[in-house]
Formats: structure tokens, C-alpha cells, sequence
């Protein structure tokens, strides 16, 4: 573990730099959308923002300044917003990883159900009919699912609001408030596991079918240990090393789909924050969540790291 962090130590200022260089390759920048906002800007005007948010600086020596703020641990102040990043960004984390969870809970809740049951009933009815379900989940789109959602459980059923992660105006307190909170996190979550659903479930249900012909587990059915006790001692928990690695792998692309599911249901969250930080050039913003956005990632690798050490004890972290 203490190898892999090190190990991580390289790939951070990597994606630092990197991310700083490619959004200096694209046009425009924050004065341009203040000065567009303001509808009176000058030349002179426009060169004071550019000068006061040190956007006239040559390249390199921006690089600098960015990591001299980085070592002193701040990610600068938000031309946008006038506020510091580190604030703008801790208001909407904890939405945002709130949604992510719930998100890759449910897609590994379902998608190890649903193929558990798919490898128990293998060449059947079910399996068949779930294999069906699970390649239409795997090519429907996100934002789709998501739309088509609000259509049913939010304007025809009305069972579910629609947008936001709490009732404005309510004054909820306690108990109530985070059921409020759940009934908002429904949809969204849903619309984000739906694709993992579909990898967990396949995933799952093809480990599951290679562990059961390995030799121990047929040594557990000739001890006369009951089906269901093979099954889950013995198979699932074998076959959840390998889906366990592809959640790990994918936990940057729940990253990247949280800017449109966000947006879709306009939950308060770092996706969002991203997407109008690019709409209005806020790149300090946007450079804070990816550089966020690549330590969360290397933290969910460690952690799937430690995972295997405890479903299989050969494995050295």
C-alpha cells in the first residue's frame, strides 16, 4: 500500500501539468465571458481582468504560480466567483460522492444479484431473458435513461421529484429531511448505475461460471456442503476479485457521467460545477475537480487493493 502511494506521487503532478497545458490550448478565458456578461467592456478593461486574475502572464510562469498556490494547498481563487476554490468545491463534494455511492452500491448490489442468479440458472429462461435485459441497460445511454425516468416516476406517476437533492423552502429537519433526501437521490442514482448494472451483472455471471469448475469448489460439493453454502462461500466470493477490479476501473468514468446526470437532474454536484466552469472559462475551477476528481480515483484503486487482500489473503498489498 505504502508502495502505491508513492507510486501515485508521479501520476498526481503528471495530471496537474498536463491538465494545465490543455486548457491553456483552449480559447477564450474567464474576462472574456466577464467582459461578454457585462456588455460595456473595453480594451482597457479587458486587459485589468486579464492582469488581475494574472491571465496576461506568459505560460510557464502561470504553470508556477499554480503550483506555488499547490504547495501552499490552495487551488486559487475562482475568477467567476471571486471566492476560493477549495469552498466551491467542498460545497458540492459531498453531493456528488453521496450520488456516486448510492450509484455504484446499487449497480454492485444488482449487477452481483443479477448475475449470481443468471450463473445459477445458466442455459435457462432467466438467464437468457436477464442476459437480453442486460445488453439493452449496457447500450442505453445515461442522460436517456435518466429523461425517460422523469417522464414516468416524476410527471406521470408523480412518485419522485424530478430535480435538485432537497425540497427548497421545506425546512425539513432530522429523520425527514434525509428521506426527502433519498426520494431526490433515487432517480439520479438509477440513471447512473444503469450501464454498471449491465458490466457488474455479465461480469459476475462469467467469473462465477469459470470459479465453479476450479478444483476446490468441486471438493466443497464431494464434503456434501449445501449448494447454497458453495455458492456464496465459496464461488461468489472467488468471483467478486475480478468485478471488483473493473468497479475500480470505471470509478473515473462515474466521475465523467456525473457531469451529465447532474446536469440532467440538476443535483448540486462537482459535475455540474464542471460544466459551468467550462461554459464560463472558470478554469481554476475546473483544474481543482479534475485534480480532485484524480485523487479520488487513486484512492478508490488503494481501497480496491485492500479488497482483495481480504477476499483472497494470498494476495500481498
Amino acid at each position: 500500500m505504502r508502495r502505491t502511494a508513492w507510486q501515485a506521487v508521479p501520476t498526481v503532478i503528471g495530471v496537474i501539468v498536463l491538465n494545465f497545458c490543455l486548457l491553456q490550448l483552449v480559447p477564450g478565458d474567464a474576462a472574456d465571458v466577464i467582459a461578454a456578461e457585462s456588455g460595456s467592456a473595453t480594451v482597457e478593461s479587458m486587459a485589468q481582468l486579464r492582469s488581475h486574475f494574472g491571465l496576461d502572464l506568459p505560460l510557464l510562469q502561470q504553470l508556477a504560480v499554480y503550483l506555488q498556490h499547490l504547495a501552499h494547498f490552495s487551488l486559487g481563487t475562482s475568477p467567476r466567483y471571486n471566492i476560493p476554490v477549495t469552498a466551491l468545491i467542498g460545497a458540492r463534494l459531498g453531493d456528488t460522492l453521496l450520488l456516486m455511492a448510492s450509484a455504484l452500491g446499487m449497480a454492485l448490489a444488482i449487477g452481483v444479484g443479477l448475475g449470481t442468479l443468471m450463473a445459477s440458472r445458466v442455459g435457462r429462461w432467466p438467464d437468457r431473458v436477464m442476459s437480453v435485459l442486460a445488453l439493452l441497460l449496457y447500450s442505453t445511454p445515461g442522460f436517456w435513461l435518466g429523461l425517460m425516468a422523469i417522464v414516468l416516476f416524476s410527471v406521470q406517476l408523480g412518485w419522485l421529484p424530478a430535480a435538485g437533492s432537497a425540497s427548497i423552502g421545506a425546512g425539513y429537519t432530522g429523520w425527514v429531511s434525509l428521506f426527502d433526501m433519498a426520494r431526490h437521490l433515487v432517480l439520479p442514482a438509477l440513471a447512473m448505475s444503469g450501464f454498471y448494472v449491465a458490466i457488474f451483472s455479465r461480469l459476475t455471471r462469467a467469473s462465477m461460471l469459470e470459479v465453479s469448475r476450479q478444483d476446490f469448489v468441486r471438493t466443497a460439493q464431494a464434503k456434501g456442503l449445501h449448494p447454497l453454502a458453495v455458492t456464496f462461500h465459496h464461488v461468489l466470493r472467488n468471483a467478486l476479485i475480478p468485478v471488483s477490479t473493473v468497479a475500480g476501473m470505471h470509478f473515473g468514468t462515474l466521475l465523467g457521467g456525473a457531469v451529465v446526470i447532474e446536469t440532467v437532474f440538476s443535483w448540486p454536484g462537482l459535475g455540474r460545477l464542471a460544466f459551468e466552469s467550462v461554459m464560463a472559462r472558470d478554469y481554476t475551477v475546473l483544474l481543482g475537480i479534475l485534480l480532485l476528481s484524480s485523487l479520488l480515483v487513486i484512492l478508490a484503486n488503494m481501497l480496491v487493493d485492500l479488497l482483495h487482500a481480504w477476499l483472497d489473503p494470498r494476495i500481498q498489498v
